[in-house]
């Protein structure tokens, strides 16, 4: 049981010291970057700040007739 117990400890000590390797980056670069992200890319879902969306090129076109059938 006890062999056990210190298998368990050392795997979550190893997990520990790769969380500690993870790079990582003061809040405020975090932030920045997140507010220049929200600046700088257009979301057609707020049509008031950015306008109406452009043409979609994957749209299907309207035509005459419908190509479906219905059985």
């Amino acid at each position: 049981m006890s062999e056990h117990k210190l298998r368990k400890l050392i795997e979550y000590n190893n997990r520990l010291k790769e969380q500690l390797e993870l790079q990582r980056i003061p809040v405020s670069h975090a932030s920045q970057s997140l507010i220049s992200y929200t600046q700088n890319t257009k979301d057609y879902l707020l049509p008031s700040l950015w306008g109406p969306p452009p043409q979609d090129p994957f749209a299907t076109q309207a035509s005459g007739g419908c190509g479906c059938s219905v059985m």
